[in-house]
């Protein structure tokens, strides 16, 4: 199994935009992203709209090559919505959110506009409602979580899925926009599973409601109770906050063996916090 992350928080984007090579075909993991409308009360910096339109053109050029697309909720930072951006799903196998259950109503008026209004429904090749299945592909395992609460557990957000793809004997899950396992269901959930990856959305700290205790408290208790060492790409949400470091170096003196990286970290290039820097890169201009 190869992972490519090809937009994230760390890389200047709103976006968890994953890609998983395996020996049973290609899955794109959330292929979309966006930039916040208003922080810091500013319009997004043109260096954020120039980040946004290179994540895309990777996210389209990736495409090209996928099998398989994954929506885990719809969320614009999550997948493709844009006039024309249908065509991208044209001919795949879409493994999805539930549209009619367990949804909120944004999120259930934007799943209808994307498959009927934008015809998705018909340009793919297959879409299936994936919550809490178990799929098996020649030899490649997926597992779909039940809805999972998009963050704490009263989250007016909706919900989200989460999704493990297993390979002889690698276990990778992406864990979108739980926002660092705030509720129990989703660390229950997590903690079931032997990670050798784990992609997470990280709690977020960026909107100062929650302590520092409270925030981590969960992703504290994931890695302490980990059986095997395992490597944990932490973003998104956290990576929203110009503190991040704090809370990484947290977390990374609880066990040796577990390593906690940023998406940018782990694909060995620089971290870019466009949006936590907004204020700065308008003073700039």
């Amino acid at each position: 199994m190869r992972i490519k992350l090809i937009a994230f928080d760390s890389m200047g984007v709103r976006s968890m935009a994953t890609l998983v090579e395996t020996s049973s075909g290609v899955f794109f993991i959330d292929p979309g992203a966006a930039l916040a409308p208003r922080r810091y009360n500013l319009p997004p910096h043109e260096l954020e709209l120039k980040a946004l339109e290179e994540s895309l053109s990777r996210i389209y050029s990736a495409l090209s090559s996928v099998d398989y697309v994954i929506i885990t909720h719809y969320h614009r930072d999550h997948y493709l919505y844009r006039a024309g951006e249908q065509e991208y799903y044209r001919g795949k196998v879409i493994y999805a959110k539930n549209m009619y259950i367990d949804i909120n109503p944004s999120q259930k008026i934007r799943a209808h506009i994307l498959y009927r209004k934008m015809g998705v429904e018909s340009l793919a090749r297959q879409v299936v409602f994936a919550d809490g299945k178990i799929i098996n592909l020649n030899g490649v395992k997926l597992q779909f979580s039940p809805p999972l609460p998009h963050g704490d557990c009263n989250s007016k957000l909706g919900y989200v899925l989460s999704v493990t793809i297993i390979e002889d004997g690698f276990t990778l899950t992406h864990a979108s926009d739980i926002q660092g396992a705030l509720c129990k269901s989703s660390l229950n959930y997590l903690q079931n599973i032997p990670h050798s990856v784990l992609i997470i959305s990280g709690p977020p700290t960026y909107l100062k409601q929650e302590s520092n205790k409270d925030v981590l408290e969960n992703l504290i208790k994931l890695i302490k109770n980990s059986k095997r060492g395992f490597t944990m790409i932490l973003d998104h949400h956290i990576l929203r906050d110009q503190d991040y470091a704090k809370y990484f170096n947290i977390l990374r003196n609880i066990k040796s063996d577990v390593k906690v990286l940023t998406a940018a970290e782990y694909m060995g290039i620089e971290i870019r916090q466009l949006e936590a820097y907004r204020y700065k890169l308008w003073s700039t201009t």
